[in-house]
Parts: C-alpha cells; structure tokens; sequence
C-alpha cells in the first residue's frame, strides 16, 4: 500500500484500531498511540536509533501489541511548507517500513512540534533539561499524533 492522505485513512480502520503516531528524528523515534475511539494521542515510548531492521522489528512488535491500523509520521516540512533533506529521509524511512509490513501510513505537518512541546515541558510543567530529553520525543510524536486525531475528527463532523 503507498503511503496515502490523511483523509483517505478512516475507512481503511476496523472498529478498536488505534493510530502509531512517529516522530522520527536523526538519532530517536518518539512513539505515541491512540486510544481505540481514535480521539486522544498518548506518548508511549522512545527509540533510540540504530539499525533499521531491529528498529523496524520493535515497532511492529508494538503495531501488534497494541492493535494499530495504521502509522501517522510527522513530516518535517520547512516553515515555507518546501521539503528538505530531513523531509527525503523521513518518507524513505516510510518506505523502508512499508517495504516490510504493507499496513496504512499516513504523513502529518509536523513544523514546530518539537518547539511547542518544549515550550509546555519547560513553561507549564518546570522540567529540567535532563527529564525534557527523555520525554520530547514522544511528547512530540503524540502532539503530531493528536493533530492528525483532531483534523479527522473535524473532517468527521463536517
């Protein structure tokens, strides 16, 4: 299956399957799950880059686990909205996936993710800057995740 729009994604879900939201960075993949109504993102862990094919194994150790339809990754465009290098790696990260388990895959803008999760770890929640390394990435992945929940759920209503 290639990778298709956002919109095109909820008839292709069973009743009960959650999202994987990804955000994949150059040296983690933060990762957050949906819950099964598909209406709120939770961090679920970070990966620490290595090989792809173990990498790759883990997720979908966890795409089984916890019964996911579909992968929605954070792409990386620039504020312009242009793609760069990041942009290339992320979707032949995607392909890599697919190449593996033909399953769903969806991309969602990801500009300033990162920055707004700081920005609430550090404004709202005083965490140190060690404690704000080990959680941004999956902070980031579920904010990446809930933002693609909620443009489906507006599509939905509308």
């Amino acid at each position: 299956m290639p990778v298709i729009a956002l919109t095109d994604l909820p008839p292709l879900l069973k009743s009960g399957q959650r999202l994987m939201g990804l955000d994949v960075g150059t040296k983690t993949i933060g990762v957050a799950l949906s819950d099964v109504m598909r209406s709120l993102a939770t961090p679920l862990e970070t990966i620490k880059r290595g090989k792809f094919a173990p990498d790759a194994q883990r997720l979908f150790d966890m795409v089984r686990r916890y019964e996911v339809g579909a992968f929605v990754i954070g792409l990386p465009l620039a504020l312009d909205g242009s793609e760069g290098p990041r942009c290339q790696s992320v979707r032949q990260f995607a392909a890599n996936l697919l190449a593996i388990h033909d399953m769903p895959l969806a991309f969602q803008d990801e500009r300033l993710s990162t920055a707004a999760v700081e920005r609430v770890l550090i404004d709202d929640l005083d965490m140190t800057r060690h404690r704000r390394a080990q959680v941004v990435d999956r902070a980031a992945a579920a904010y990446i995740l809930q933002g693609a929940l909620d443009r489906l759920a507006n599509l939905a209503r509308e």
